[in-house]
């Protein structure tokens, strides 16, 4: 079976996520990309950088505009494999990405219309064309796997203390 473009650059962003599990990072990955090629990539690295910041997309972004020479990307797709927050929801709005396309809905902190979207607020001057449930089963798998992972080791490491 064939991917689509969006399955094949959403695989992308979940191959960056895994960078992130592997530090022990909420497995967060994302891509940005122009005219058909991959311009910039990013996974969570709060805990790594120590820094509220690292997330994906705002690792991605500022890649993205170094590699475009702007700060507009009105030409890009950004692929998550996670519902972006609030501070990154604001950057994609800010940067003028015009499609966003998400993996999995996050019902806790999700700025794309799990808790709210301010991607499409009409009164902002830049709205935000949004696919969601790509590659969603996998995804959300990922998190839940993470998450379970971590709930494990830190009972393990409760009974061993």
């Amino acid at each position: 079976m064939r991917l689509t473009d969006e399955e094949k650059y959403m695989k992308e962003a979940i191959r960056q996520a895994r960078k992130a599990w592997k530090l022990r990072e909420v497995p967060i990955g994302c891509v940005i990309v122009k005219e058909g090629k991959v311009i910039a990539r990013g996974y969570n690295r709060r805990n790594t950088d120590k820094n509220t910041l690292a997330h994906a997309e705002l690792l991605a972004i500022r890649k993205a505009c170094r590699s475009v020479g702007d700060w507009r990307l009105e030409d890009c797709t950004m692929y998550i494999t996670l519902e972006p927050c609030q501070m990154c929801a604001g950057a994609i709005v800010q940067a003028r990405i015009p499609k966003v396309v998400i993996g999995s809905r996050n019902p806790k902190a999700g700025c794309a219309g799990s808790i709210l979207n301010l991607l499409n607020i009409p009164q902002f001057n830049h709205q935000v064309e949004l696919t969601e449930g790509v590659l969603e089963k996998e995804c959300s798998a990922m998190m839940t796997d993470f998450f379970r992972e971590l709930r494990e080791r830190r009972k393990k490491s409760l009974t061993n203390n």
